[in-house]
């Protein structure tokens, strides 16, 4: 399988460079990621639980997917592109907002992403690729919250850093389905 290279970026999103994937991680160096959230007509969201042979975090509930844009890939085409590969969805996606963190992983690796998050409307049920997720629930924000409170090891990392901005946000994202 041939090396998958992420964007480099600075903290404010501007390319820098591009490097092979797992080797950012384990230097902890900021790059560009993607992440959905898929809402259905109830305003619940969407959730995956990461395959358990994933490199990291797997095991781990979280949002619908998210990923990396491949160098000259837009962000909304890496977003669709990763919805696609992870739940078997094909959907319109609407960004909402960006953000900027850096996480340390339980196994040495650090997400350090600038991200720029997507959201979408369906009551479809998705159609998992094994090799990324082995189950899916919808959850209203507030059950969310809930288990997040109570048990966050169960959460990716990410997740857990934004998460808090979703309802906020969301209230003022046009319900459409």
């Amino acid at each position: 399988m041939p090396a998958i290279e992420v964007i480099l970026v600075d903290h404010l999103d501007r390319p820098t460079g591009k490097m092979e994937k797992l080797e950012v991680h384990e230097k902890g160096l900021l790059h560009r990621a993607v992440t959905v959230y898929v809402f259905n007509s109830r305003h619940e969201l969407l959730l995956q639980r990461r395959a358990s042979n994933k490199y990291h975090c797997g095991g781990l509930w979280s949002n619908t997917c998210c990923g990396h844009p491949y160098p000259q890939e837009s962000t909304r085409d890496a977003a669709e592109r990763r919805l696609r590969e992870e739940m078997g969805m094909q959907l319109e996606l609407t960004p909402v907002f960006e953000l900027s963190y850096n996480l340390p992983l339980s196994n040495g690796l650090t997400e350090h992403e600038y991200g720029h998050v997507f959201f979408a409307i369906s009551d479809d049920e998705p159609a998992l690729n094994p090799e990324e997720a082995d189950a899916w629930c919808y959850r209203s924000v507030e059950q969310v919250q809930h288990e997040m409170q109570h048990a966050p090891e169960q959460f990716t990392p990410w997740f857990l850093h934004t998460f808090p901005r979703i309802p906020t946000t969301f209230g003022t994202f046009r319900l459409t389905a």
